[in-house]
């Protein structure tokens, strides 16, 4: 893959505690290319549902722990109840989310994928899974550990947390 510009030279590790102002607007400008590179290919299969990144996530976190409360995803989102309620009406009525009324709290509502919502899960997951393969494999195992701790420290602290329940939810 041919550098354009973005990437910053090498860097030892002493100079990594030093970082210029320079040195890190690079690393957010990065950031904000890497992003676009991540969602560009779910935009495009979204797309073809009249869905967007707000559909994707709730996919994706619905799928990551089936039976979440709409609470929980509320949560784990940071959207607004009106927000996420509109993005759940239409993964429903279109035979993606399954809302279940819980058995122990009637006024809760837990949310399954169905097996075509699934389906788009699989097909949006594979995409990134593709595309973070390639950068992991490029970058090295040192780069990729170093890449999820700088990630891991930019959350806030209760988002980690968060991350660190789901993390072993998959395990």
């Amino acid at each position: 893959m041919q550098n354009q510009g973005l990437a910053a030279p090498s860097l030892s590790s002493e100079n990594l505690l030093f970082l210029t102002d320079e040195q890190v607007r690079k690393g957010i400008e990065a950031m904000f290319f890497a992003y676009r590179g991540f969602t560009a290919d779910p935009d495009r299969i979204l797309e073809n549902y009249a869905y967007g990144r707000a559909h994707h996530r709730a996919i994706h976190f619905i799928s990551r722990a089936p039976g979440t409360t709409v609470n929980n995803l509320l949560e784990i989102l940071g959207v607004t109840k009106q927000s996420l309620n509109r993005v759940l009406r239409t993964l429903v009525d279109d035979g993606l989310v399954d809302s279940r009324i819980g058995t122990r709290d009637k006024r809760e509502r837990h949310l399954y994928l169905t097996e075509k919502g699934n389906a788009l899960e699989q097909e949006l997951s594979e995409a990134q899974r593709t595309r973070m393969r390639a950068a992991y494999r490029a970058a090295g195992p040192d780069a990729v550990q170093g890449f999820r701790t700088v990630l891991e420290q930019m959350m806030d602290p209760r988002m980690r947390r968060l991350l660190s329940t789901m993390t072993s939810i998959g395990n």
